[in-house]
């Protein structure tokens, strides 16, 4: 089937977004008409609202009939019927239809969905591809398949048991911890992942521990020296080593302390040294002789890393450009709709024999056919059930173009060059050289053995580092590519003791999650789908279970009470095996090993026999024996749960933290009773920096109402507030007064100014402060000019013209002189004179300019001069972090720069025809007609750019909606 076959007919090809329907049309040429689908066309109901009226009672709230075989109720989305009204015209005018969607499962039912709706009269092919090539796409359009059912079933069944979980396990959370909070089968997961580490976190006990670490001369002159080995320039004249053992026994590290804080049983006749014993020792071993007792060395090989996919892209992205997840997945996706990579949504390792000839071509090329192994490399999968055959991630084209030919920029040129590099880097030689281990021993004052002890490692061939080197988690981790050079030394050699220092450590509790370990997390535990990671993570932080301190994944006092519940009332439902045994089943529905109807009866209802494989799915319960059966039972009896114990944990001395619906609060005693005492707490603070002291400080400080005193003048009682917009002043009205209706009475209120503190105001201050505004006098025409504080400070006003003033004290002390000669001046258009920086965060390594944090009128942002990023709720100007400012400036480049709405010209033609209507002369109306008509096609060809920005709008959604 040629592409470029003048009588094969016109033909419909269908795929899910405008950018990729442009670049495919380019290589199809006549008889292709390519449309987007603009992502997916139908779907589940959102609402009660979208469901068809003959739906009702629980088949109206799931949008599932449970009792009918679990059949979906699939709506028309409603910004889609447009766009399904074009493509059924597109189609009744084509002899063939293609359906292009991704080749996943996701795409697969979009593809159903597409025939299932437009329900076509041609023949229909479902076409298929990786890379976004012409030869590629020319090779799908004559090679395509039939629809495969089994990947769709798989899909639909993935869709309806995640809406029963959220559907059924959301308004649990609404009764029993806050309004509007939402679980989900893999996102719930992801939280208790983050929660469980925190509590980690909080449990642990540092330990400290001392050790010595000597620097030792050879007596040889080292760096720089004419002479050869040992000795010569490459041999360094000293060696750092570390206390190893004394008296035989090994010296304790971190590693063999627990999260107690004590030395771990398995740690047998470990020495801990304290700062004392440490400080003895090093004094006793001042004018020691020392000598080496061993030298051992052995091959060093490293093996290139295999080529990206998605889950290692997101988390290499992470480290190394200071992506996020869904920042990455955003760039990546443009760079495979432009034609650039194949899909990015994959879970193998696999390279194609065009790829590996490609990345040998350029091996070759590029570093020398020394670099180049004589067997192309191939990897094997490290992902079960690993999803469809695609390859890995890489640049696509059996020509891979260098970072320096595509003319990318920006974000996307990073991506590519990371993706580029990793994937020609698979195909080199492994690096090779020599690890050494050098014991050093002495003999202390005291008559101790002290033995130190040293690792070196000497690459002597790069290999595949000559093009990429792995990041890693730890930022204080060691790269594959570091050397360490140690002196050429042999047993026996005697050594002299420069110096000998005491070095104190504690252990650290484990680190937070960053979304990079996250991500790895989740595919180790074989938890979701690697394609959904980056919209699971981008959930966990818009509900406020997570926020970022830096790169680090925080959860908030919040997803410990809906964790607390989910574990003591669900706990089957966030069982890390538990939901790794779903996704098996769910990959055995995939491969026609299971049933999809019999799966969601075991999973819902609990009841039959487990031949569908249906797992552990029908103990849904927590296993305390309360629930054994389905998902149903266990939402439906809701006794047991006590809202107010899975919001409540303890901190220390009688103090309880709890999670209420306006946030997180500490409490001591209980409400009205003798001695209570409450106060809010940060909702920014994390979890683990609530200690007993920290709760006791903010106890111990004023809280609540403060009395001031009575106005003398209305009598009513004067009191100052902490609210959510800072502090204020207000006053307390009789009892009795009206508060709603025409006859309404609203509180004198007025907020602090900067300068004054809860602790401070006074009632002479409310008083001074609920007088405003304050009338300044009149100008020459009786115009009333007033004093006034709002939202962006203090100002003046005088009918529409306002003015700023440059302080509040201003308020009350300007004068009507002093304000006539502000409003004398002109009016100030353009912008104030820029603000200082906040802070200054470092060099972006993108645009390679000064990254700094500013005031601006809707908050604090960060800047490089070109791409402004505002700070999200979790991030603040004291804690941001250089990562965090260019990740916030990488999302925002990602996302494209802000629509310009388009001005409308309706008045324009209004009054054109108008015009047209009045004229009197034939040659004015023929005129007239002429101007309206080049109005309309003017207004026409404006409204073609507005269409086309509102479906890349929707085009950017559908990229980023995956199978959870």
């Amino acid at each position: 089937m040629s592409p470029t076959s003048e009588t094969a007919g016109r033909r419909l090809v269908i795929v899910e977004s405008p950018a990729k329907a442009k670049t495919i049309k380019g290589y199809l040429g006549p008889g292709y008409v390519v449309e987007a689908s603009v992502g997916h066309i139908r779907d589940l109901p959102n609402g009660a609202a979208e469901v068809p009226d003959e739906f009702t009672g629980e088949v109206r709230r799931l949008g599932v009939d449970v009792e009918n075989d679990f059949q979906p109720i699939y709506v028309v989305n409603a910004d889609k019927k447009a766009q399904v009204r074009k493509l059924k015209q597109l189609l009744a005018e084509s002899d063939e239809l293609f359906l292009a969607t991704d080749e996943d499962r996701e795409g697969e039912a979009i593809a159903w969905h597409l025939q299932e709706v437009l329900k076509p009269k041609v023949p229909v092919h479902r076409m298929v591809f990786h890379e976004i090539t012409k030869d590629a796409i020319r090779a799908a359009v004559a090679n395509p398949r039939e629809l495969n059912q089994r990947m769709v079933d798989a899909q639909e069944t993935r869709r309806i048991l995640d809406r029963l979980y959220g559907y059924e396990v959301s308004p649990v959370l609404w009764k029993k911890v806050m309004p509007r909070l939402s679980a989900g089968r893999v996102q719930s997961v992801a939280t208790r992942l983050v929660v469980e580490r925190e509590r980690e976190r909080i449990a642990f006990r540092s330990a400290e521990y001392w050790d010595l670490t000597g620097t030792f001369a050879t007596g040889r002159a080292g760096w720089g020296s004419p002479r050869t080995e040992p000795g010569g320039a490459s041999d360094p004249s000293t060696l750092t080593a570390r206390l190893s053992a004394v008296d035989g026994r090994r010296i304790a590290q971190g590693r063999d302390f627990g999260p107690d804080g004590r030395l771990k049983p398995s740690s047998g006749r470990t020495l801990h040294l304290d700062e004392v014993n440490a400080r003895a020792l090093a004094a006793a071993l001042t004018d020691s002789t020392f000598a080496v007792r061993s030298v051992e060395s052995k091959p060093y090989r490293r093996s290139p890393y295999a080529p990206f996919r998605t889950t290692t892209l997101q988390q290499e992205a992470s480290r190394k450009l200071g992506f996020g997840a869904k920042a990455t997945m955003q760039v990546a996706q443009k760079l495979y709709e432009n034609g650039f990579i194949t899909y990015m949504r994959t879970d193998s390792t696999t390279l194609s024999d065009t790829a590996v000839s490609a990345a040998r071509a350029q091996v070759t090329q590029l570093y020398g056919a020394d670099y180049l192994p004589d067997k192309p490399r191939t990897y094997a999968g490290k992902v079960k059930n690993a999803q469809e055959a695609h390859e890995a991630i890489r640049p696509s084209g059996d020509r891979f173009r260098t970072p320096a030919e595509t003319g990318l920029t920006g974000d996307q040129f990073r991506l590519y060059e990371l993706i580029w590099k990793r994937t020609v880097a698979s195909q080199m030689k492994d690096a090779t050289g020599n690890s050494v281990t050098v014991k050093i021993g002495g003999r202390a004052s005291d008559g101790r053995d002290a033995e130190f002890s040293a690792s070196g490692k000497t690459i002597t061939f790069h290999g595949f580092m000559k093009a990429y080197v792995e990041g890693a988690d730890d930022p204080n981790a060691e790269l594959d590519d570091r050397e360490r050079r140690l002196p050429q030394v042999a047993e026996g050699d005697a050594l002299t003791a420069d110096e000998v220092t005491v070095d104190g450590h504690s252990t650290k509790p484990p680190a937070r999650y960053t979304e990079a370990s996250l991500v790895k997390e989740l595919e180790e535990r074989e938890i979701g789908r690697p394609s959904t990671y980056a919209s699971i993570i981008g959930t966990i932080l818009d509900r406020g279970y997570v926020f970022k301190k830096g790169t680090a994944l925080v959860p908030s006092f919040l997803s410990f009470a809906v964790v607390n519940l989910l574990e003591k009332h669900f706990g089957r439902l966030v069982d890390y095996d538990f939901t790794a045994r779903m996704e098996d089943d769910l990959d055995r529905i995939a491969r026609g090993e299971a049933q999809s109807v019999p799966w969601l009866r075991h999973f819902y209802f609990g009841t039959g026999d487990d031949t569908a494989g249906a797992g552990a799915a029908s103990a849904a319960g927590n296993g305390d024996g309360d629930h054994l059966g389905g998902l149903k039972e266990l939402v439906t009896d809701l006794g047991a749960i006590d809202a107010r114990e899975i919001s409540s944990f303890p901190v220390g001395n009688d103090i309880k933290l709890r999670v209420g619906r306006y946030g997180p609060y500490i409490e001591r005693g209980e409400k009205d009773s003798e001695g209570h005492q409450r106060a809010d707490v940060p909702e920014d603070l994390a979890p683990d920096e609530l200690s007993v002291d920290l709760a006791e400080e903010l106890l111990a400080k004023p809280s609540g109402d403060f009395e001031l005193g009575t106005d003398p003048v209305s009598g009513n009682q004067i009191i100052a507030k902490d609210g959510r917009y800072g502090p204020y002043v207000t006053e307390v009205l009789p009892e009795g007064t009206p508060k709603t209706g025409k006859n309404a009475v609203k509180p004198r209120t007025a907020s602090l100014f900067k300068s004054m503190s809860l602790d401070t105001v006074t009632l002479a201050d409310a008083l001074k402060l609920m007088s405003l505004p304050r009338v300044v006098g009149e100008d020459a025409e009786g115009v009333e000019i007033t004093a006034q504080n709002g939202r962006y400070g203090p100002y003046l006003k005088k009918g529409t013209d306002s003015r700023s003033l440059t302080s509040e004290d201003q308020l009350f002390d300007i004068t009507l002189d002093e304000a006539l000669a502000i409003y004398a001046q002109p009016k100030q258009r353009g912008r104030a004179a820029a603000k200082p920086p906040l802070k200054e965060l470092g060099t972006d390594p993108v645009s390679g300019a000064p990254v700094v944090v500013k005031d601006g009128r809707f908050g604090a942002y960060v800047t490089d001069g070109e791409t402004n990023a505002t700070l999200r709720t979790d991030d603040s100007v004291e804690d941001i972090t250089p990562e965090r400012g260019y990740e916030l400036l990488a999302e925002k480049r990602a996302k494209g720069p802000a629509k310009k709405k388009t001005a409308k010209k309706a008045p324009a033609k209004k009054a054109a025809a108008k015009k047209a209507t009045t004229a009197k002369k034939a040659t004015a109306k023929k005129t007239a007609t002429a101007k309206t008509t080049a109005a309309k096609k003017t207004a026409t060809a404006k409204k073609a750019p507005a269409k086309k920005t509102a479906a890349a709008a929707k085009e950017t959604a559908s990229a980023s909606s995956e199978e959870s």
